[in-house]
């Protein structure tokens, strides 16, 4: 089997740190292993779980960290570091989902540690998103609770499909021109020149009338198309 990134980087940054750090991260041993195995993908042998550990202390900059440290003769700080980023995440997410394993808890660990969160809250709506059938990318799930609940893209919110979008395009023109007025629902309100435009379907986008995030469904009740712009601003507020 050939050599993977890190098992080539430990034997050109071999010494007594590598030595030790593959002492505590590649020992198929270690009792800590199952606890890291819920956060963390691959294997010890394979040195994935000390590849995270040294990705999520140095940043991202593996090669220029082990160069740093190589002749140190301990790994305090890789350790202390790796053991808070895991002793954090199981603090807020107190139910281990398969989704968590290969998530960048480094990168999640640096944006967010500061703030406070309460584990019974988070863990409730951890459980109300896992029930949400238009939810795509549980993955997400995660970063998005992180952040306040505010970044529905990372959930990968499934679509109207294009008999939906279809069929409201043509009843809101219908409707539109009997009135004489814009599509656009926010054109039509509006003072300018597009007051009364009929925007064809491939100018509009379908928006969820009330917004996902707030419990609106994915459903043809819930369906309005806007012009491209004043979707995109929409979806920017």
């Amino acid at each position: 089997m050939p050599l993977n990134n890190q098992e080539l980087l430990n034997a050109v940054y071999s010494g007594p740190f590598v030595t030790k750090a593959k002492e505590e991260f590649s020992n198929s041993q270690n009792t800590n292993i199952q606890k890291w195995s819920a956060y963390v993908s691959g294997s010890a042998n394979r040195q994935e779980f000390l590849e995270s550990a040294l990705d999520w202390v140095s940043e991202g900059n593996i090669g220029d960290y082990m160069s740093k440290h190589r002749k140190d003769k301990n790994i305090d700080e890789l350790k202390k570091y790796f053991n808070s980023v895991i002793d954090w995440v199981s603090s807020i997410f107190t139910d281990v989902e398969s989704e968590m394993r290969g998530l960048e808890w480094g990168r999640l660990y640096e944006e967010y540690h500061k703030k406070a969160y309460n584990p019974a809250k988070v863990s409730a709506k951890v459980r109300k998103l896992y029930g949400d059938p238009y939810i795509k990318n549980r993955k997400g799930i995660f970063e998005y609770i992180l952040g306040g609940t505010v970044d529905s893209k990372l959930l990968e919110v499934r679509i109207f499909d294009e008999a939906i979008k279809r069929s409201t395009y043509e009843l809101q023109t219908t409707k539109a021109k009997k009135k004489e007025e814009s599509n656009c629902s926010l054109c039509a309100v509006g003072h300018d020149a597009n007051k009364a435009k009929i925007w064809s379907f491939a100018e509009m986008d379908a928006d969820h009338v009330a917004a996902w995030s707030k419990g609106g469904a994915t459903s043809a009740k819930n369906c309005q198309m806007l012009c491209k712009t004043h979707n995109r601003a929409k979806g920017n507020r």
